[in-house]
């Protein structure tokens, strides 16, 4: 008579999957433009990264704190994780998640009269980028942090003080806790000026991090950044900048027009072989286009008002034809760094 052992089921430590090139490696651009202050705030800025600080960059739109932190992150030489703030982010969309399970079943009748069946489920977890950064040591860009859910962000609490990333028990360590890694570096950005889509977040996560605010760029960077993006001469850029700065005190949050607009004009003048000239057609077109304000819309002799103060800014600043450059309101505070291009590879 056969004798028949069945083992029972067993079901072990889940299975941990990895995300493969999930990180990019950031190599500074020849385009990026190195002022004293852009210098100052890198180097302020990397002392506090290189002790284990937490670095937040935040301000208005267009003050180059996403491209800040790529260059920092250039600077300290490791793989960047880079994640984008998201309503609908929760917990495990940082870290991971349960992905279902894996069966083995193994049947051995080696010898005809034993049948010996044995049978193994594993979960599946899959890491997501913070877990991937926090075990491996990358830098991690949190690009418009705010933007998440406060209770989604709770999980860096442990990761910024205590090194600690705390994971489901069922992780394959067994353990639910794993040590950062000590070359881990964490490079925040966020707009407060920004109400749309953005949440308040804890005190206990802003305690952790080091806030460096950011303002616009001084005239001069934003005349070098504007050739190095366009190529268009020295004087018609001048003419761009301050047209945009002139503008930037109209709007409602004195925030906008940005550089984003400098560079948009001057690579639709150099495309169409245009000059920033008051009678040139293509630079009035599209500096209506570029520099809509955003303030109400108040009709003067059948024209909304925001078109007529363009048209009035440029010809003051254009129509004379002699590039003369004006400082005005918020456009002359001193400002922030350049936005170069960065070449980012896999890795």
């Amino acid at each position: 008579m056969s004798e028949a052992v069945e083992e029972p089921t067993a079901t072990t430590p889940e299975t941990r999957f990895e995300p493969d090139h999930d990180n990019i490696v950031p190599e500074p651009s020849d385009e990026f433009i190195i002022t004293p202050y852009v210098q100052e705030v890198t180097e302020h800025a990397l002392a506090y990264l290189e002790i284990g600080y937490p670095v937040h960059f935040a301000g208005p739109a267009g003050t180059g704190k996403t491209t800040l932190a790529f260059h920092l992150a250039a600077q300290l030489g490791r793989p960047v994780v880079l994640i984008h703030g998201d309503d609908e982010f929760g917990s495990s969309d940082l870290i991971g998640r349960d992905a279902g399970y894996s069966k083995k079943t193994l049947v051995d009748n080696f010898i005809h009269s034993v049948l010996k069946t044995e049978e193994e489920m594993k979960m599946l977890w899959v890491d997501n980028r913070l877990t991937t950064a926090c075990e491996k040591g990358f830098t991690l860009i949190y690009d418009e942090f705010t933007r998440s859910r406060p209770e989604a962000n709770n999980v860096l609490l442990s990761i910024l003080a205590e090194k600690i990333l705390n994971l489901p028990k069922l992780h394959v360590s067994g353990e639910g806790y794993l040590d950062v890694h000590p070359e881990f570096r964490a490079i925040f950005t966020s707009n407060p000026e920004e109400y749309a889509g953005t949440h308040k977040t804890q005190d206990a996560l802003m305690d952790r991090l080091i806030t460096l605010r950011l303002s616009h760029y001084d005239r001069q960077t934003e005349i070098e950044v504007t050739i190095k993006k366009s190529g268009i001469s020295r004087l018609d850029a001048g003419r761009i900048v301050d047209v945009v700065r002139s503008l930037r005190s109209i709007g409602v949050s004195n925030h906008r027009p940005t550089i984003r607009a400098c560079i948009t004009i001057a690579r639709i003048l150099a495309h169409k072989g245009a000059r920033a000239d008051w009678d040139d057609p293509v630079f009035q077109w599209v500096c209506h286009d570029v520099l809509n304000l955003d303030t109400a819309m108040v009709m003067h002799d059948g024209e909304p008002v925001p078109t007529q103060k363009v048209d009035d800014v440029i010809q003051r600043i254009c129509g004379l034809g002699t590039g003369s450059s004006i400082e005005h309101g918020s456009g002359a505070s001193k400002a922030t760094i350049a936005e170069p291009d960065y070449a980012c590879s896999q890795t």
